[in-house]
């Protein structure tokens, strides 16, 4: 599983400015970390293969039992959703498009704070690989560039948490939606803006999918950056749950403590 980690910049090179105006495309996500080190593990993600009948069940499209339906039902269609007004700007979630954001994404992930949990570290077909594994499975995971003001700055992962085989190490609910995120620059670490952007993102998954009470996430628990962005984002901490490859901190934002916390 990817890390929950915000804690990144590679190089120097400048990353493709997305026009504000432009409403995202369904293949670009967003991603937002905090201070340094905000990751969340998702390797795991796509290694189920669930029957059509239960993603068309979870999905609630009638239309998924014919084959006909859009990989994105199972999220909403994420990279529609449209911008999200933050105290620091304005920020999308766009889907990510293999061919134009590999090596952007590739940098950051060779970044070693971003390594040091993603383990993503490498040549560009080991990211690929990766994204491909969302990209063509069946819409239960959707990676995102978070473009902030225009400008990508962070990755994102937004994935439905309970056909997730993190569902195996907790109480999980049906529409359970998790986020995996890192912050691309060093410039944007360890000044709140995780934190900000967390709050934000959790808050559009809640709005934008009502079918969802609950946003859930599971940094690492040594990463205390990733955890203490979460909770000050509005994130509780729930409980510790061991995963295969890390002990994790679960932690979750309710829909019915979204205006409390």
């Amino acid at each position: 599983m990817p890390p929950t980690d915000a804690s990144t910049d590679a190089g120097t090179a400048r990353a493709t400015r997305l026009d504000p105006g432009t409403r995202p495309d369904p293949g670009y996500h967003a991603g937002t970390g905090s201070d340094p080190g905000v990751g969340t593990d998702c390797e795991d993600t796509l290694d189920l293969r669930l029957p059509d009948e239960l993603i068309a069940l979870f999905a609630g499209d009638t239309g998924a039992r014919d084959g006909t339906t859009n990989e994105d039902d199972l999220l909403d269609q994420v990279g529609g959703w449209g911008p999200a007004m933050t105290p620091v700007g304005v920020f999308h979630l766009v889907r990510v498009r293999a061919e134009r954001d590999l090596p952007l994404i590739t940098r950051w992930m060779n970044d070693p704070a971003v390594a040091a949990f993603w383990e993503l570290a490498g040549p560009e077909s080991v990211v690929e690989e990766h994204l491909r594994r969302q990209l063509d499975g069946d819409g239960r995971s959707v990676p995102c560039l978070g473009a902030l003001d225009g400008t990508p700055m962070s990755y994102w992962e937004i994935y439905r948490a309970d056909l997730d085989p993190l569902a195996r190490h907790y109480p999980a609910r049906p529409h359970d939606t998790g986020i995996h995120l890192l912050i691309g620059g060093v410039a944007n670490r360890g000044r709140g803006l995780g934190s900000t952007l967390l709050r934000a993102v959790a808050d559009h998954v809640l709005d934008k999918r009502p079918s969802c009470a609950r946003v859930v996430a599971e940094p690492d628990l040594r990463n205390t950056p990733s955890v203490s962005a979460f909770l000050s984002a509005g994130f509780r901490f729930s409980a510790e749950v061991d995963l295969p490859d890390k002990r994790a901190a679960l932690m979750v934002r309710d829909r019915t403590l979204r205006d409390l916390l």
